[in-house]
């Protein structure tokens, strides 16, 4: 089949790269001028994978406004905060054929992408698998080839021959996906791994594989699962895994096969661009409040985030300026 990725970022770049490495024609889309025009500069994107063996792999990028490309499946990928302007600048080459397959991270996308495309065709998916922006134009692959994992689940709960044929894709492109018929489960099982790996990492500035070694590693994982779970069946979400089961994921894919990777909250963090945080434990915070319960260590964690974006962007020289001049 032939797919636009829409939203190149690190993600979005691995799931062209390798699909288009596995035979299929690739196009990608961005409204981030820095990454677009870096890569027709370059004439593609530069791939390393662990920092090493750093290559050049030419891709078709184009901004919305240029592209005209007639995709059986979009693959839809860009941070939360951006998605509602990528799509209204991309609405011009959506038509009701094609198939959406949206690996983002956090809770609140998959309302938008139904303002463009009928649910029958909306393929929610999630991934295991770690990826960095180094700059603009630069990707590096965390972990060996073939690693990682993806779970995909069609809106309807309903695979059809496409979502099939699909899932064949992503296989042969080493993504090792696995089909599920429980929508809001398999989202929401990678919400809960993020708002504990993605949280933890970043504020204490820590790759996942040290983090994991830690004494209290297990300790404060369970609590924001607990508070999770919680918050799920309350909400009538029946989750993949159980909660034991969630800890071993998070253990075994941050012992593994992620042992180097610092979470993309961290990047946005590092790098002082507002994370997704509220669109993880600010999201199970705020649906636990739906039913009258208060997971209030995923409140916590997202206010400590917050109160890090702003101690990041804070200008302390300014400010101690102003106090000397008072």
């Amino acid at each position: 089949m032939k797919y636009t990725v829409v939203g190149a970022g690190a993600m979005g770049i691995r799931f062209g790269v390798l699909l288009q490495e596995a035979g299929n024609q690739v196009d990608f889309v961005d409204d981030w001028d820095p990454q677009v025009d870096a890569i027709k500069q370059q004439g593609g994107v530069y791939i390393s994978r662990d920092g090493q063996n750093r290559h050049l792999v030419p891709i078709n990028i184009f901004k919305p406004e240029e592209y005209h490309g007639d995709a059986d499946v979009l693959i839809i990928d860009t941070k939360q905060m951006r998605l509602a302007n990528l799509l209204k600048a991309s609405a011009h080459f959506f038509n009701d054929k094609q198939y959406v397959l949206t690996p983002m991270n956090g809770m609140g996308h998959i309302e938008k992408i139904n303002q463009y495309f009928d649910k029958s065709k909306v393929i929610g998916a999630t991934a295991l698998i770690g990826t960095v922006l180094n700059k603009p134009g630069d990707v590096d692959f965390i972990g060996a080839h073939g690693a990682g994992s993806m779970n995909l689940a069609n809106q309807n709960e309903t695979p059809d021959a496409t979502t099939k044929q699909l899932v064949k894709e992503l296989d042969a492109a080493y993504l090792n996906p696995t089909l599920t018929t429980n929508f809001l489960g398999t989202l929401m099982a990678k919400v809960i791994f993020n708002s504990v790996i993605n949280t933890l990492c970043t504020m204490f500035q820590i790759p996942m594989g040290e983090f994991i070694q830690a004494p209290t590693a297990e300790k404060l994982s369970k609590q924001l699962i607990n508070e999770a779970y919680d918050v799920c069946e309350r909400a009538n979400i029946n989750l993949l895994s159980t909660r034991e089961e969630e800890w071993q994921t998070i253990k075994y894919v941050s012992s593994k096969t992620s042992q180097l990777h610092f979470p993309s909250m961290y990047q946005d963090l590092s790098k002082h661009r507002p994370t997704e945080v509220d669109y993880i434990n600010g999201y199970i915070y705020d649906l636990g409040k739906k039913y009258n319960y208060e997971a209030t260590t995923h409140d916590f964690l997202r206010n400590l985030v917050h109160l890090a974006e702003f101690s990041g962007n804070f200008d302390q020289k300014a400010f101690i300026e102003s106090i000397e001049n008072k």
